[in-house]
């Protein structure tokens, strides 16, 4: 299954929609892993000749299914860095009235909203939805060092290698929850890691 009910949380923390169909002649789909399946949900012939979809398996296999729905340009990258300059080039040239859809990790969708924002897209018309891993982009509140797809709480700093709580403050700027040093008063003093959500 690649729905997940959030739990309630803090203000700061995201909330995720569900992808529909909008009225435009044009549209940009960014899909990441299990995202691809937001978009075979809503997908129509009329909608597809509209749309760019840029896809990002991320150790999924949509390609052939999402090729199948016929968009009017598709383009598969390895990881959502790769993805960047397209995506980056699809905003710049993007025309009046573009509708976004962005669907599958928080972490892309966070870091692609930032994108479409940017090029001064009004927000009204980004739609999201999650789909697929639950997993965290964190940022270290001490080195500012961001750790991708984190799992557990607490986890390990990739870059500095404190041991960090998994809060739900999400930083929209960086499109990043932060983590702080879990054993700041009593070093060593770690709680067995567990899943986020259990």
């Amino acid at each position: 299954m690649s729905k997940f009910e959030f739990p309630k949380s803090i203000a700061s923390r995201p909330i995720w929609g569900t992808l529909e169909v909008r009225s435009g002649e044009h549209h940009l789909m960014i899909a990441e892993a299990e995202g691809a399946e937001a978009v075979i949900d809503i997908a129509t012939p009329d909608l597809m000749a509209k749309t760019h979809l840029i896809y990002i398996p991320k150790g999924t296999d949509f390609s052939e299914r999402l090729q199948a729905l016929n968009p009017a340009q598709f383009y598969e990258s390895p990881s959502y860095a790769a993805a960047l300059h397209r995506i980056r080039r699809v905003l710049e040239d993007a025309h009046m009235g573009l509708q976004v859809y962005l669907t599958g990790t928080e972490g892309m969708m966070g870091q692609a909203m930032n994108e479409v924002v940017a090029v001064g897209l009004p927000h009204t018309a980004i739609q999201t939805e999650h789909r697929g891993s639950v997993a965290r982009r964190m940022q270290c509140v001490h080195c500012k060092g961001v750790t991708e797809d984190v799992e557990v709480d607490p986890f390990v700093c990739s870059h500095c290698g404190l041991n960090l709580f998994v809060r739900d403050h999400y930083s929209r700027r960086l499109a990043a929850y932060q983590g702080v040093r879990v054993d700041a008063e009593d070093h060593g003093n770690v709680p067995e890691p567990k899943g986020i959500y259990e």
